[in-house]
């Protein structure tokens, strides 16, 4: 499920789409190979141990570690590995966000129907979502309404009445004029650790799954409010701000991070996707080239990369 490339090698006009995951390599020379552009465009990412100025190459200590990792994990999530990249591949940032949102949904239903999320259950076993009240707090001063999650014994992991809390003071924030500013932040020693584990496995079914998360979207919502607010609408992330949390903390129109924050995207490891990642998340190559790095190696942390523009400022 994973082809790895030269960029000085000729392509492969044999190669019907889709192609799967497939990675390039070669030196900073390499680039410049007749090639290289090709590779560029139709790679899922390129790697590189050399420092240079193609904002989509990405450098790495070491290619030949970097792709032994890739290797297993493409070879121990096959499936998740494939929808992922296929779901990359469909998805046009400069389209409204809801076309991402409901591609990115029914691929993630697939695979909640599929074996490596099953195997993933199995290994997790039975888990008992505790009850914390007010999982989102708000407060008012003046013209601006802050948003806070507040399961801090949990990271802030982002469960169903966490979602439905969000909403109800999204809904306020937008249906009111005199709102002017938002932010969202999250109580305790981190941002938004992504969903609630032990929710994960609940569903009904695929489909049910599928319409829940697109009628019931805080990602939706957070851009619709970003598209009245702009900046105004504003993401303080730290901790840990993976996966969902990540997701959301995109949709606002300026991020800023404080320097502790970790941010991953580690849905691979259970067999499923990432989230669609809002147009502005993406605001150069350089940037999406990472975050597309990330889906498949969790442990790349761009986030204290300034340059990449993931966020807007770190402080």
């Amino acid at each position: 499920m994973l082809r790895v490339v030269d960029l000085s090698a000729a392509p492969d006009v044999n190669v019907a789409p889709p192609p799967g995951v497939i990675v390039a390599f070669g030196s900073a020379t390499d680039l410049a190979a007749p090639y290289a552009e090709t590779w560029l465009t139709t790679a899922t990412f390129t790697i590189t141990e050399d420092t240079g100025t193609d904002r989509r190459v990405i450098t790495v200590d070491s290619v030949p570690k970097t792709l032994a990792e890739l290797r297993e994990r493409c070879a121990h999530w096959p499936q998740a590995s494939a929808v992922c990249d296929d779901v990359l591949r469909s998805i046009d940032p400069r389209r409204p966000a809801l076309a991402g949102v409901v591609t990115e949904s029914l691929a993630y239903s697939t695979l909640q129907a599929g074996p490596e999320f099953a195997r993933w259950l199995a290994e997790r076993g039975p888990a008992r979502m505790p009850d914390i009240p007010d999982p989102v707090l708000t407060e008012r001063d003046g013209n601006t309404l802050r948003i806070s999650f507040n399961r801090p014994q949990r990271h802030n992991a982002f469960s169903t009445d966490a979602r439905a809390a969000l909403l109800e003071a999204l809904a306020v924030a937008q249906l009111d004029p005199s709102v002017q500013e938002v932010v969202l932040r999250g109580n305790g020693p981190s941002f938004c650790s992504g969903g609630d584990l032990a929710e994960f496995g609940t569903f009904a079914d695929p489909a049910s799954a599928h319409l829940a998360r697109t009628r019931h979207s805080p990602a939706l919502a957070l851009d619709a409010l970003t598209a009245r607010l702009g900046p105004a609408c504003r993401a303080e992330v730290h901790g840990q701000v993976l996966g969902s949390g990540l997701e959301m903390a995109a949709f606002c129109g300026r991020v800023v991070c404080r320097p502790d924050a970790v941010l991953g995207l580690p849905e691979l490891r259970l067999g499923l996707i990432p989230g669609r990642r809002h147009r502005q998340y993406y605001p150069t190559d350089r940037a999406l080239a990472h975050c597309v790095f990330g889906a498949f190696r969790p442990d790349h942390r761009p986030g204290d990369r300034p340059d990449l523009g993931l966020v807007d400022a770190i402080g």
